[in-house]
């Protein structure tokens, strides 16, 4: 935009208006500017003001011209079409993008240089230190997982710290900006706050230090009551309700909410915060708490639904606050549960009661944890048979929130995946091992600090059988399919050929990322080494990590089913292939059967208790079929898993046809 000074006239009609500048030479405007708009206002420092020929319309269809009204200016930029009103000190060290609304603030500054919430370092997972995670605008799960767990390798941290103190560097200014189209009413105090786009600040009490990158696609709303200081908020979130938050990093499409009050801590894609509080936490994508009574603190999670009352303890009351914990993707708690810190437990388990032996159950994922006079019981695999379970993968996608095409988090949702089937895997060897070592006959078998009953373990067995062969056999199934058509058992053995070697050995989940750890480990060699010289190209790596995951998974897959199954792809016979498919068809039946009577507790007589009030067995009946929306046959939820049986039994059958053809 081109500017040009006043003319004399234009200061004389000011003037009139009761405007007054410490030096009107320094007051510069653009070509279509008129004064008409400008009532009882103040400028000092250099000053840069656009035309004022739009109206807002406003909540209730009330109309307000753009211009500027009561406000003090200090080295400002307005740009086109700007209503600025009732500002009760000033705005000193800003541009403002066009189309903004600002009314009835207290203050709004830049005061010095400021990075604005970029390069602030978030103790998380312990809260004395070691495991500090920079905040940037572009911060992903993936980068701040690494930069949080990998402190065994110092030269990769020192070398990501540089990457990022590049980025911080590149953002540093002395002058604050608000994006064009934004709102800003019946605020207090803003301080070194970068506003983006779109961006909606309602009410909000103080924001000191801190970027709102918002925009038009995915903007982010500030509500009432909230306080924030050392933050960065990403496109798509929302921070209302009294929250007070220091040192966060809130990710895109978060919600929090209702009084939620957080310190150190990082959220991802499409966590949710309401009521409770966090400390020091790493919460990955999908972290959802919203109780009053539920305390996260000093742990990681992913994929996690924190019952009411949920606690840990990291403190055991001797060297202070620096035990941590883990929660692998998918475990929830249930009401008043409680774990103290150290612990770990696996992927997709359920925590119930009081845990204080500090168990590692990584290795035993879709558990239960259930205490049971003071001893953590262990249930291996129930949670696979659990409707639950099904029901969230399902939902995680669906609740994707992230409207910005630009996201920064990779997240895989599948619940079976070489990362989990790998924790099966082992499971297998560690139940059969325990079984052979203290003998068949035994009740109650010792396991990290826990017990596991003998009646658990051979249906552990049974539950990570079934669902390894669905796994091994989805991915068998879906190469044969993606090869199209075969003209013979040759060409269907070649093209059961692996990709690469990419893929084979252990897999890691890096909060949301399901990747082959060789892949990782390279990339983190390539940092230390500076082959990877920025943020940006840290994560197009792990973007393209992410985008080959199938091809990766069948890598993998194909050695365990070799492995597995005692068979060699290569020279794998027709009937062979037969046998599995039959074996994937009875594990995915098997798995869904039991989904599906667990969904039938849902509609028992038990579940019906407390319906139908003041009335007989046959309005009880009524009165929950109305709540429920269905009866049990025509549930939305059941009636996918009896489809899903139909679909699978017919897969296979198309399959077995396929193959009896060769």
């Amino acid at each position: 935009m081109t500017y040009r000074y006043l003319t004399s006239e234009e200061i004389a009609q000011l003037e009139r208006q009761l405007c007054q500048a410490t030096e009107w030479g320094r007051v510069m405007v653009s070509e279509g500017f008129s004064p008409d708009h400008i009532i009882s206002s103040r400028f000092s420092g250099d000053i840069r003001l656009g035309a004022f020929d739009k109206e807002f319309l406003l909540a209730g269809g009330m109309k307000k011209h753009s211009g500027l009204y009561h406000v003090t200016l200090h080295n400002v930029e307005v740009g086109d079409n700007c209503c600025i009103e009732s500002v009760n000190n000033y705005i000193a060290n800003y541009r403002i993008g066009h189309d903004t609304f600002i009314e009835n603030v207290d203050i709004i500054i830049c005061d010095g240089e400021s990075s604005f919430g970029n390069g602030v370092e978030v103790s998380v997972l312990n809260e004395t230190g070691g495991r500090e995670v920079t905040i940037y605008d572009r911060l992903s799960a993936q980068q701040a997982y690494v930069m949080a767990l990998y402190r065994h390798r110092p030269e990769l941290i020192g070398r990501m710290r540089s990457l990022v103190g590049d980025y911080v560097s590149s953002v540093t200014s002395s002058v604050g900006t608000i994006g064009p189209c934004s709102v800003i009413v019946d605020t207090g105090y803003i301080k070194n706050v970068k506003v983006g786009e779109c961006c909606k600040i309602e009410g909000a009490c103080r924001l000191k230090n801190g970027s709102i990158n918002s925009n038009s696609i995915a903007p982010v709303h500030v509500g009432v009551g909230v306080i924030g200081d050392d933050f960065i908020i990403s496109s798509g979130s929302s921070v209302e309700d009294g929250v007070t938050f220091s040192r966060c990093f809130i990710g895109q499409a978060c919600k929090l909410g209702h009084n939620y009050s957080a310190s150190d801590s990082l959220f991802f894609s499409n966590c949710q915060g309401e009521n409770g509080e966090a400390c020091a936490i790493f919460a990955g994508p999908f972290t959802v708490t919203h109780h009053k009574s539920s305390l996260l603190i000093a742990g990681m999670f992913s994929f996690m639904n924190a019952g009411s009352g949920s606690n840990q303890s990291n403190h055991m009351y001797k060297l202070g606050p620096i035990h941590q914990g883990i929660m692998e993707r998918g475990a929830k708690t249930s009401s008043d549960s409680y774990l103290l810190w150290p612990a770990k437990v696996g992927a997709f388990s359920l925590v119930m009661g009081r845990h204080v032996a500090h168990q590692d159950t990584s290795d035993l994922p879709f558990s239960y944890l259930i205490e049971d006079g003071g001893v953590t019981f262990v249930m291996p695999g129930a949670n696979l048979k659990s409707v639950g379970t099904i029901r969230d993968a399902k939902k995680w996608p669906k609740r994707d929130g992230r409207k910005d095409p630009d996201k920064f988090d990779c997240i895989n949702f599948n619940l079976l995946s070489p990362y989990t089937v790998q924790k099966m895997l082992h499971a297998v060897d560690i139940l059969k091992d325990l079984r052979r070592v203290s003998g068949t006959s035994t009740e109650v078998y010792s396991y990290q600090n826990g017990k596991i009953r003998r009646s658990s373990l051979e249906k552990g067995l049974r539950f990570y059988g079934m669902a390894i062969d669905k796994f091994l056999g989805n991915s068998l199934i879906s190469r044969i399919q993606k090869a199209g058509n075969l003209d013979g058992v040759e060409a269907l053995r070649k093209a059961l050929a692996k990709d690469s070697e990419t893929g084979a050995g252990d897999w890691v989940d890096l909060s949301g990322l399901i990747a082959p750890r060789s892949e990782v480990f390279s990339l983190l060699d390539a940092i230390e080494s500076g082959a990877v010289n920025s943020v940006g190209d840290i994560d197009a790596r792990f973007r393209e990590m992410h985008e080959q995951y199938y091809s990766y998974e069948w890598n993998w897959a194909h050695d365990v089913i070799e492995s597995w199954y005692g068979l060699d792809l290569a020279t794998v016979s027709v009937e062979s292939l037969i046998q599995l498919v039959h074996r994937w068809r009875d594990a995915v039946v098997s798995l869904d059967n039991l989904i599906y009577e667990d969904a039938r507790k849902e509609f028992s007589l038990s579940a019906m208790t407390s319906f139908g009030a003041d009335g007989d067995e046959k309005q009880r009946n009524l009165d929950f079929f109305q709540v429920r929306g269905a009866s049990f046959e025509n549930d939305p939820f059941v009636k996918s898993v009896a489809d899903h049986i139909v679909v699978k039994s017919r897969l296979a059958q198309d399959m077995l046809s396929m193959l009896d053809a060769f």
